[in-house]
Formats: structure tokens, sequence, C-alpha cells
């Protein structure tokens, strides 16, 4: 559900929950700037998948915006491993060499409606990925 800010934009539920893991810290922290830009202030960050994992089961976020390409566990192997927990968590694969993986993506598109990020991407990408889920929970 939208809420109004005070500048008068329609901003995000300010309750949702947002997990970023990327091995690039300083990405991620501007990621984390970008979401909240957008009402959602409950975001946690990790730099792999094993710490991403660990942070998952505590916060239970709604939503996991994840690389591909990390150390210790990848993005995928990560995700796996949430989705024993909690199978139709939005997730949301970023990469700067998406055409890597699209085919190993495809049931992640199909069967859990999974979207791809192409690193760079700008601000209203994000966004527009960010309201189309709050649409999807209405």
């Amino acid at each position: 559900m939208a809420k109004k800010t005070g500048n008068g934009r329609s901003g995000m539920n300010n309750m949702m929950k947002v997990l970023i893991v990327d091995d690039d810290e300083a990405l991620a922290g501007l990621i984390k700037k970008m979401i909240k830009k957008i009402g959602i202030n409950r975001v946690k960050t990790a730099v792999n998948g094993e710490e991403g994992y660990e942070i998952f089961l505590q916060f239970k976020p709604d939503i996991i915006l994840t690389d591909i390409q990390m150390p210790a566990k990848n993005g995928l192997e990560m995700v796996r491993d949430v989705r024993k927990h909690d199978p139709w968590i939005k997730t949301i694969y970023m990469s700067g060499n998406m055409h890597r993986f699209r085919a190993c993506l495809e049931e992640e598109k199909t069967k859990y409606k999974a979207s791809l990020l192409d690193k760079p991407f700008s601000f209203s990408k994000l966004t527009g990925l960010f309201h189309e889920y709050q649409e999807e929970r209405k």
C-alpha cells in the first residue's frame, strides 16, 4: 500500500523489508539510499550469500535484491536456501554479466516471478520494480 509522503509524492509502504546482497559494499550502500528515497526504511545489507542467508533468517525480508556472482555463496545458491523457508519471496537478481545467467534464471523468472536487473541500472528502473511488487501485493 502506498502512502503519501510529506512532499505529496506517493511513497512505498514503510513496513516493507528489503535485503540487499552484494559483495560491492559501496554499490550496496548506494542501492540502500535509493530504496530509502522511495520510502522504504527497513533495509539491511550483506556482502555475500552466506551472510545474506543468515540475515534473511533473522530479518525476514519481503524482497531480496541480490548480485549473482559473489564469493562464499553466490546469489542463486543463497536464494535456493531461502526458498526452503519462503518459497515465494520476491527476488531481484542483479548482474553486470546478466547475459551469462539468463538461461539458468529462466525457472526463477517463470516459476517464482523473479526480476532481472542489469548493472548498471537507473533509479527509475529500480523503483519501477518496487512499484510492480507493491501492486502485486494489493
